[in-house]
């Protein structure tokens, strides 16, 4: 998704695996009077999804036990909940988190557009096959139900999995519709969102970036700017995030982190969200974006906001 030149993840696939060695260090870190949680963060905290994955299912095949339990039953608070994270596939661990936005009362709309507006066509496709398999429901019918006006038919249109995600550009093409854009908004008294979400949620990162380009030259404004001057509400952060995440997802997410942190209260839920997905994409690109930004590493941010076992295991994926 990043068109930029990409740092990578913060884990690595380890060349020297052995699922077998690792499912041991585990049951010897968990059996018996006391926990070793740092031989916990050490096996989890240091290995890809794949391999958390095959280490899960190694430990069930040589001991007959559901590693999530036998974590559960030794661990609690934070560190238990990033445990168990740490070892859900990736469309489960999305699904999971879409799915536990919408649940219950009330919505947690910012998760959904973060995961929604910021996944490729194959992630959000694995979150839809998620819901219809494993829970027997729909997102689609779940965004409708859940959420409302343009905001729904954001994440209705993200949820359909069909943005272009090639590479072309079309400079004439990003030219019409950077005008349209400007007329749909800035020019009219009232705003035609339904061009915005047209056009934000179909063109690749590369024709919405060429787009911006001539919409500042014939407004005089960022795309950014004009979205915060005409849309409110969670629809101008859903389109908010499509253009930071088609311009520099890292620095997106580096925002979202500093934000999840700040202030009286971590928002944990974001916080071990990000991190687990990221990972392996980006999150050494995000602690770039976000030491240049906030002037501080994102692992000096978790020491000062988080404590315990669940502070150590975050800096170990971290790489702090």
């Amino acid at each position: 998704m990043n068109i930029h030149g990409s740092l990578g993840g913060t884990l690595k696939p380890d060349p020297n695996f052995d699922a077998e060695t690792e499912a041991t260090n585990l049951r010897n870190a968990m059996k018996g009077v006391g926990t070793n949680e740092k031989a916990l963060i050490d096996v989890l905290g240091t290995h890809t999804m794949a391999e958390r994955e095959q280490i899960a299912k190694m430990f069930k095949t040589m001991y007959g036990k559901d590693l999530g339990k036998d974590m559960k039953s030794e661990t609690s608070f934070n560190f238990q909940e990033l445990l168990l994270k740490l070892i859900q596939g990736a469309a489960v661990f999305d699904g999971m988190e879409v799915r536990a936005a919408m649940k219950g009362a009330g919505t947690d709309e910012l998760a959904l557009i973060e995961i929604l507006c910021s996944r490729t066509n194959a992630e959000i496709e694995a979150i839809k096959n998620y819901f219809k398999i494993d829970l027997n429901r729909d997102l689609e019918k779940d965004i409708i139900s859940e959420t409302s006006g343009h905001f729904k038919r954001l994440l209705v249109s993200m949820s359909t999995a069909n943005r272009d995600e090639t590479t072309k550009v079309d400079d004439a093409k990003a030219q019409k519709e950077a005008q349209d854009l400007y007329s749909a908004g800035e020019k009219k008294l009232g705003t035609d969102e339904s061009r915005f979400n047209q056009i934000l949620a179909l063109r690749n990162f590369h024709q919405l970036n060429c787009m911006y380009a001539h919409y500042t030259r014939l407004s005089g404004y960022d795309i950014t700017r004009s979205i915060e001057h005409e849309m409110s509400g969670d629809l101008k952060k859903g389109f908010l995030c499509v253009v930071e995440c088609s311009r520099n997802p890292a620095q997106y997410f580096a925002n979202a982190l500093h934000k999840s942190m700040k202030g009286a209260g971590t928002d944990d839920r974001t916080l071990i969200r990000i991190i687990v997905s990221r990972a392996e994409k980006d999150l050494e690109d995000i602690k770039a974006c976000f030491i240049q930004t906030y002037k501080k590493t994102l692992g000096k941010m978790i020491k000062d906001d988080c404590s315990g076992h669940y502070k150590n295991l975050l800096l170990k994926i971290v790489g702090n």
